[in-house]
């Protein structure tokens, strides 16, 4: 008695009722890639012969193309097809923000958490492999807001948070981890409102965040991983721990996010 053929995944994944469609579409273009049959930058075979290889109709692959630009992962250029895209961390990643920023306050201290995790590997690895540079550079973002800290107004919170971010970007690239830069980025929104409304409403936080970012930056430039991972981890500890403290004001702070000036929210 001969052996039926094995059935593929994709076909499977057709005769199965707990998948739909588009989930097919999803997984079968998945499998392409991860298998190797498509690459960054490949173009996808034509809707119909797609579309007959998965076992689905033009209509559902449509659906599964769509869902899989929305994630990153195709792109369609108009007249000439659909790409796979470069399928950078930072690019796949992207969706993860819109998702933190759906969180309720109630979140923020375990987005906090996490957020604190991240940085502080990052400060560890960005100790390793910063280079001359980056610590300049780094550097002259901290002296730059040197005029601001003693009696900030309220327009200087705005180019007080955006040193703030540029700072922390710059560890985060230092890393040398894509991956790690790419989740790091997308919880900085959360992490921003956050260190904005304690900046405002904490007398001296704005002088005590400068003195943490100089405490961080003095163990990048020795590359010394273990001192810059605890510098780091005391900075955003202080952020977290009022988060905790103050669940009403985080709340406050997202309208305080959405008021900011256009540059700060293109920096979020």
């Amino acid at each position: 008695m001969s052996t039926p053929a094995p059935s593929s995944p994709t076909a499977d994944a057709v005769v199965s009722p707990l998948r739909s469609q588009t989930d097919v579409v999803v997984h079968g273009i998945k499998e392409m890639i991860t298998t190797g049959l498509l690459g960054a930058g490949s173009r996808l075979p034509i809707e119909k012969d797609l579309a007959d290889r998965l076992g689905v109709s033009r209509s559902s692959l449509r659906e599964g193309v769509r869902a899989l630009a929305l994630m990153g992962v195709l792109e369609t250029r108009q007249g000439d097809g659909t790409y796979v895209t470069s399928l950078d961390a930072s690019l796949l990643l992207a969706p993860m923000g819109f998702v933190v920023d759906l969180q309720t306050p109630a979140d923020s201290a375990h987005l906090q958490a996490v957020r604190r995790v991240l940085e502080t590997e990052s400060a560890a690895l960005a100790a390793q492999r910063i280079d001359d540079a980056a610590v300049t550079a780094a550097a002259a973002i901290l002296a730059g807001v040197e005029p601001l800290l003693d009696h900030p107004d309220e327009a200087d919170h705005d180019t007080i948070m955006e040193a703030d971010i540029a700072f922390h970007r710059i560890i985060a690239h230092a890393s040398g981890n894509p991956a790690l830069e790419a989740l790091i980025d997308s919880l900085a929104s959360r992490t921003v409102r956050g260190r904005m409304w304690r900046a405002i409403s904490v007398e001296g936080a704005v002088r005590s965040t400068h003195r943490e970012h100089q405490a961080i930056l003095a163990a990048l430039a020795a590359h010394d991983s273990e001192r810059a991972r605890l510098r780091m981890a005391t900075h955003l500890l202080e952020v977290e721990d009022y988060i905790v403290t103050h669940p009403i004001a985080d709340e406050t702070s997202r309208a305080a996010g959405a008021a900011a000036s256009p540059r700060a929210r293109d920096a979020q």
